[in-house]
Parts: structure tokens; sequence; C-alpha cells
């Protein structure tokens, strides 16, 4: 650690005393890059999306893991029927997280209970048929 003389300290005292308060003090909300108030940092919602599946309930599966791959076999259902019936609605409303849970020998990929498809994969599925169904909508 290093060690300041009493004198370096005087000089520094005065150096602060004699400045005014404002060249320290910035004001919140000021583009200088200094401080922001706290609600600057707060995150924007997402604008609400034309027919979104909503997350999961926590008491659909143990594991985020598991919630996740079942949000996405549901997003596959909607978007199958829609391009199925060749509608831009969105039936949403005609399914339920029973339905995506019945469906999940048609997507399994493992006989391991924890880990019994893949996530990823299933989200690619979901997000091509979707751009497919939006293309078709546009």
């Amino acid at each position: 650690m290093m060690r300041v003389s009493p004198a370096f300290r005087l000089i520094i005292t005065a150096l602060l005393l004699t400045q005014p308060i404002p060249a320290f003090a910035e004001t919140p909300g000021t583009t200088s890059g200094g401080p922001k108030p706290f609600n600057s940092m707060a995150v924007a919602p997402d604008a609400e999306e034309f027919c979104r599946v909503p997350r999961p309930p926590a008491g659909l599966a143990e594991t985020a893991y598991l919630r996740n791959g079942y949000r996405a076999i549901l997003r596959i259902l909607v978007a199958e029927r829609q391009l199925e019936t060749e509608t831009c609605d969105c039936p949403l409303s005609d399914f339920t997280w029973d339905m995506a849970l019945a469906e999940l020998p048609r997507f399994q990929t493992t006989d391991n209970p924890r880990l019994p498809f893949k996530v990823l994969d299933l989200y690619a599925m979901a997000d091509a048929l979707e751009a497919e169904h939006a293309e078709g909508c546009s």
C-alpha cells in the first residue's frame, strides 16, 4: 500500500474544497455517459407478438429444460395447424399444455426422462414452421 504524505493530503483536500459541487455531481439522465437513474436500466417489455406461445407454468415440468421443450412443441403444433388450414388466424386458444405433453412421443429422441428431446432442435423446427407461415401470410 502506498503511503501518502500529509502535505499531499492537504493539497488534495484544498483542491476538492475549492471546486464547485456541480463539477462532481452529474444530474441523472444526462447524455454524457455518467450515472443514469435506475429506471433507465430497466428492460423494456417485448412488444406483444401475434400468436406467441406463453411461458409454460412452473408446475408443467420440474425443470426449465423440459418446460422449454414443451413450449417449443406447442409452437410446432400451432404452426402446423396454421399451415394445414392455410389460415393467418391464431389458433393458439385451441391448444393446451396437455396437448403438448401428449405429443411428446412424436418428438422424443431418447429414453432419458430428464432429457427426452433436444430443445434446440425443437426451437429450430418451430422457427422454420413459423417462418413458413409468416411468409405465406405476408
